[in-house]
Order: structure tokens, then C-alpha cells, then sequence
């Protein structure tokens, strides 16, 4: 028994977390090949769960919390206190977010300000722009005038917004139709092996 905690504590802790309803569980569930319960609506995930992953022999574990929300019912508080227990403990975090929703930058600062008051706001991140294919806009008419709204910005746009205003690592994807998966992927083995050589730099995964 001891000699299970002792190897748990040299894998590197990851963790989900995102505003509520973002797709947390459904890509817990691509990474881990698990049954963790995941619908498509608000609070679907009540407590933590923890899996071991592996990517490319490499593995750590990983964390699915409590959506976000910036008004938190009472009877979901104890729930988040483990949440942000979890999330303080972990090494690196993936920031899902619902790229489809008309409010995703406010829910992004919803979790960012939490993130914030758990002093956890400078820990490495990827943000992962969830739900590409439920995106939807209008296309303004090339005789339209009017000021641009933000219903009238593309994924595109949104794309090449996030990708020169942020330093973190970002992606957008589709965990429903399986959409930059590999990518996302690659992303997070090369950050986990990152820590992991920083951390443990003896381990023997990487020979």
C-alpha cells in the first residue's frame, strides 16, 4: 500500500477546470477511456474525479471538479471546497471553455477570478476552446455597414485573437466529433513531460 502512494505521488497532477456545462467530463472521458457521467447541462459533475492517463507511456493523473459558476448554490458548496482543493494541489491546469456560448469571456473571467483567489492563477494552463462544432455567427453582407457585433465574429477571428493575445497554450476543439484531439494532445504531453522533468528529474519514464 505504501509503496502505491509513494509511485501516485511522483506522477504529475492535472486538472480540469471550467466554467459549468464547458465539457470537462466528455474530455476526461476522451483522455482517460473512462465512464465518467458527462450531459449536457448544468453541474452534471457533483464530485471530483481522479484517473490515471496515460499519453505516449507517459503518465499522470487527472482531475474532474465542479463546474464553475459565479453564483454557487449552497448545496453545491461543498462539493467546490474538494474541487478547489484539488485544483491548488495540481501541477498543471486545463481551463476548458464553451466556445459556443455568447457569454464564454464572461465565464472565462468567472474562472479566472477563482483561480485567482485560491492563489492558483499563475500555474501553467491550457486553455481549451471546447464545442467548435456548435459555433455559429452571421456573416455580415459585404454592403453592410453597421458596426461589427460580436455575434458577427467568426471562429477565425476568435482563433487569431487568442492565439496573439495569450502566451498560454490554446486549442480549440470539438470533444463530441473528436476535433483537434491528436493536437490537444500533443499539447498537454509536451507541458505534463515539461513538469515531469522539472519535478522528477530522475524518473524513468522518459528511458
Amino acid at each position: 500500500m505504501v509503496t502505491q502512494r509513494k509511485g501516485r505521488d511522483k506522477l504529475i497532477r492535472v486538472s480540469l477546470v471550467g466554467y459549468t456545462n464547458a465539457g470537462k467530463s466528455t474530455l476526461m472521458n476522451l483522455l482517460s477511456k473512462s465512464q465518467v457521467f458527462a450531459e449536457d447541462k448544468l453541474f452534471a459533475t457533483l464530485d471530483t474525479t481522479v484517473r490515471k492517463v496515460v499519453i505516449n507511456n507517459l503518465p499522470f493523473l487527472l482531475s474532474d471538479t465542479v463546474g464553475f459558476i459565479r453564483k454557487l448554490p449552497t448545496q453545491l458548496i461543498e462539493s467546490f471546497k474538494s474541487t478547489l482543493d484539488e485544483v491548488h494541489e495540481s501541477d498543471l491546469l486545463i481551463h476548458v471553455v464553451d466556445i459556443s456560448n455568447i457569454h464564454f469571456e464572461k465565464h472565462i473571467k468567472t474562472v479566472d477570478k477563482t483561480l485567482k483567489e485560491i492563489n492558483c492563477i499563475g500555474r501553467k494552463q491550457i486553455i481549451v476552446f471546447n464545442k467548435i462544432d456548435n459555433f455559429q455567427y452571421i456573416e455580415k453582407e459585404s454592403d453592410d455597414l453597421t458596426p461589427i457585433k460580436k455575434e458577427n465574429l467568426s471562429l477565425e477571428y476568435w482563433k487569431k485573437t487568442w492565439m496573439s493575445k495569450n502566451n498560454q497554450n490554446s486549442i480549440f476543439i470539438s470533444c463530441k466529433k473528436k476535433l483537434n484531439i491528436n493536437d490537444f494532445k500533443e499539447i498537454l504531453y509536451n507541458l505534463v513531460s515539461e513538469i515531469q522533468k522539472e519535478k522528477y528529474p530522475y524518473n524513468n519514464f522518459f528511458y
